[in-house]
């Protein structure tokens, strides 16, 4: 389901936003249904739609969107005479317009196309760029200061195409999807890199698995052949031959007992083969010198041994990333986050406060912050909150007010929270220039000072902070930041920023207490 969704995303140009999807949707607690995708939409601020149409109104829907097929959710692209069905698992289907409509439950899910598109090349991974370079600046190395035959730098060639697939393979079972290498594996219903890979059947022992067995096999040779070529390629030549049996077992539990064959390991496959090919038939006639094997013994001690270094480190990586995304599937349930919402002590004279405000003030959320400007946390409160409010600006609302002694003339920053305040009812188009850089600029109190204290601090302003610190001390209050949404304490188990998984909960939570309201009228 996954890739279906991050291949729509693609087509509407959102390709930056697919990685922020898989983590939204894969911890979302309603995963995997619609209304997971569709959530996870929203907190990227996509717009998007989920609906039941009439199965008469197909051709008036966009030319691509995702559908409900068959109970399976698959991409779905329009034409005048066909529909073309991409579903899970990289098969394509091409059907009339009936055929496609007796099995279409009618529901979609379409999201508007990305019209801000950054102007930006063909993006690179940075992780093979960093792992890549050293070993391209081996082998560049090795072909400057070696004398390479053909038939040496066609075996350092395979072998380094070898290392490629044979990692593309360690994703593949570690649980890293790469989406190339899945469309490839996936190009029939008969092919599945991922059936073959993830089996069991081919453990060796608890350090190695038949997946292990090509990475070292063609990493060691591509280190053995730049340390040393001529002996190297002919090790390798042999070795390959004599790989055959294994190969043949390979081929057997593909046809025999999985029933499925893997893509990338017919590649890897191929290529061993036509190492031995070529040392049996082009070198091995022409040299019948004895190959010095050192090199090779080198290269096959190392490599094992910084794998088997690396594998449960990788191993443990996929672990703890798969517990973090069922803590964050509890984590993100409103019901755990409601309970843990707290009631205020004192209530009353909260709505007397007047404080900083940003956002829609008839927003489904409102969140308040009591802050002191002394204060280190209340940087990230605030900042957390500002971006909430500016990535959700009709979602969200924000009241901010002050917990600081008004009688404490010795404060130096006492002079903040007035000059704040002053600004905020005297010249407001300011007040969110000025509070940004207290909190998130953080250009320090001196050149703060410098740029926003105001003259004469209003009586109003003084009694405003006198209120808010005085509300506080009824309900002792004697830390910051103090934060509070929709009248009860924000649980201190969250942070700010996860509120915005509950957004579409606060929604329906007012549109049912709405409708309590017009039942019990």
């Amino acid at each position: 389901m996954i890739n279906i969704v991050k291949k729509y995303l693609e087509i509407n140009q959102f390709s930056d936003l697919k990685s922020s999807f898989e983590d939204l949707f894969l911890s979302h607690p309603n995963y995997p249904s619609v209304f997971a995708i569709t959530d996870s939409l929203d907190m990227l601020s996509i717009e998007n739609v989920a609906m039941k149409v009439p199965k008469e109104q197909l051709l008036e829907l966009p030319d691509s969107f995702l559908a409900i097929f068959n109970q399976d959710l698959v991409l779905v692209s329009k034409t005048e005479k066909n529909i073309v069905v991409d579903i899970e698992k990289g098969e394509n289907k091409i059907l009339t317009i009936d055929d496609f409509s007796k099995d279409w439950n009618g529901i979609i899910v379409a999201i508007e196309p990305n019209e801000t598109i950054s102007s930006h090349g063909f993006k690179i991974n940075s992780k093979w760029i960093k792992y890549g370079l050293p070993v391209i600046g081996l082998l560049v190395l090795s072909i400057i200061y070696n004398k390479y035959s053909f038939s040496n730098l066609f075996q350092l060639i395979v072998s380094t195409v070898g290392l490629v697939c044979s990692i593309f393979i360690i994703q593949e079972k570690l649980g890293f999807k790469n989406h190339i290498v899945s469309k490839l594996c996936d190009i029939n219903p008969n092919t599945s890199c991922d059936s073959v890979i993830k089996s069991d059947i081919g453990d060796i022992n608890r350090w190695f698995s038949f997946s292990d067995l090509p990475l070292i096999f063609f990493g060691v040779n591509v280190l053995a052949i730049a340390i040393q070529p001529t002996d190297s390629s002919k090790i390798v030549g042999i070795l390959s031959l004599f790989a055959l049996p294994i190969i043949a077992y390979s081929f057997w539990l593909q046809k025999v007992q999985l029933k499925k064959w893997c893509i990338l390991c017919l590649i890897v496959s191929s290529l061993i083969i036509s190492q031995g090919v070529l040392w049996f038939f082009v070198e091995q006639p022409l040299d019948v010198t004895f190959p010095n094997f050192f090199s090779y013994l080198f290269s096959l001690i190392l490599v094992p041994s910084i794998w088997v270094g690396i594998k449960p480190v990788l191993e443990n990586k996929i672990k703890l990333e798969n517990e973090i995304t069922e803590l964050k599937k509890f984590k993100r349930n409103y019901d755990v986050f409601n309970f843990l919402l707290k009631e205020i002590p004192v209530v009353k004279g909260f709505d007397l406060l007047e404080g900083l405000k940003f956002g829609n003030r008839n927003s489904e959320v409102s969140l308040t912050l009591l802050l002191s400007p002394s204060c280190g946390h209340c940087h990230k409160a605030f900042q957390d909150a500002f971006e909430l409010v500016s990535k959700f600006p009709q979602k969200v609302f924000l009241n901010v007010l002050f917990n600081i002694n008004p009688e404490n003339n010795d404060n130096p920053y006492k002079v903040v929270v007035e000059s704040l305040l002053a600004i905020n009812n005297s010249n407001l188009g300011n007040m969110e220039e000025a509070i940004s850089d207290w909190h998130i600029q953080k250009i320090g109190l001196e050149k703060w000072v410098a740029k926003w204290k105001i003259g004469d601090v209003p009586m109003r302003v003084n009694h405003q902070i006198e209120q808010q610190y005085n509300w506080c001390l009824e309900n002792e209050f004697n830390y910051t930041p103090v934060k509070i949404v929709n009248g009860k304490l924000f649980p201190k188990e969250y942070e700010i920023s996860e509120l915005k998984y509950f957004l579409n909960d606060f929604s329906e939570d007012k549109e049912y207490s709405g409708i309590n309201i017009l039942v019990e009228a």
